[in-house]
């Protein structure tokens, strides 16, 4: 993956100069990140700490009833590893008074692993509606307009207000301790639209929002992340049993190299032929990266 590959020592001096250069700037104190357990917030929490010293860098951990016990488990560890100040705070009590848990009977189905269960069936039979080249992800991008299933604007609420929620929490502490809020969306998310509108692709400063997923794999290794952070399958840590990969139909390495190609101006029939893929494949990645340039956008305005 030539094309792909990254001068890991340069872009950590890069991004280093640029977390110490926006805190000066905005006057602030340092920054704060979410803490997820997973590769994307512990290399902005590991270039955080590179650039401004472990004093200055407030980790924040979010857990709420869905999450995974080894997200906190891991974002602590790596929180005590880098000798930051870390915070948990429980979403759960909020997301309950809110009635977000009522939306979706997964709290009918006893245990993760059943919950888990429960969440893919509902997946794939929800798949199994749609029009050929459209995933779940893809279908409700840009509203649910036209599409049926049990609980699907519940279940999207469901999962996109705690993203929300996630942000509204780094900013009240970022405001109160006059941090700035790192966010921790990388180049693949952003032009694939696998991010909630002002929810995680809301911050201060974007160190990662120019790196691909698989490079920021190569500077996690390069920063030395642990290595559960980096072997554990990505996830929004949202539902049981959803991952990144699973949600967006592919996975990320051909991911990466189909947007890179994409983003080059290369034909998508050249693209699926370069690598190995059906034309249907990447036309698919062409579809979410105009519906990502959408959400994106400012709110619309009268002109």
């Amino acid at each position: 993956m030539e094309e792909l590959h990254i001068e890991p020592a340069d872009v950590v001096s890069r991004l280093t100069a640029f977390i110490r250069q926006a805190v000066e700037d905005f006057r602030r104190e340092g920054v704060v990140v979410g803490l997820s357990g997973g590769i994307d917030s512990a290399v902005v929490t590991a270039l955080a700490v590179r650039a401004l010293g472990a004093e200055r860098v407030l980790g924040l951990i979010l857990p709420e009833r869905d999450s995974a016990p080894e997200s906190k488990r891991l974002a602590r560890e790596l929180a005590r590893s880098l000798g930051i100040r870390y915070r948990t705070v429980g979403l759960t009590l909020p997301l309950a008074l809110l009635g977000v848990y009522r939306q979706v009977p997964l709290w009918l189905v006893p245990g993760r692993g059943l919950k888990a269960k429960a969440v893919l069936h509902y997946y794939r039979q929800f798949r199994e509606t749609l029009p050929e080249g459209e995933t779940p992800f893809s279908a409700v991008m840009l509203g649910t307009r036209g599409l049926s299933g049990p609980w699907l604007n519940q279940t999207v609420a469901y999962h996109r207000v705690k993203v929300r929620l996630r942000m509204t929490v780094l900013y009240y502490y970022a405001e109160r301790f006059n941090l700035l809020v790192a966010g921790t969306a990388n180049r693949t998310e952003l032009a694939t639209g696998f991010f909630v509108k002002y929810g995680d692709a809301a911050a201060d400063i974007a160190p990662l929002a120019h790196l691909y997923k698989t490079q920021v794999r190569a500077l996690a290794r390069y920063l030395n992340v642990p290595e559960p952070i980096i072997a554990r399958p990505p996830s929004p840590d949202l539902l049981p049993g959803l991952t990144d990969e699973l949600a967006i139909g592919l996975d990320y390495t051909t991911l990466d190299r189909v947007l890179w190609r994409l983003e080059q101006g290369v034909d998508a029939e050249v693209v699926a032929a370069e690598l190995g893929l059906s034309p249907e494949q990447v036309r698919y990645v062409q579809i979410l990266t105009e519906r990502a340039r959408q959400l994106l956008a400012p709110p619309l305005r009268v002109c």
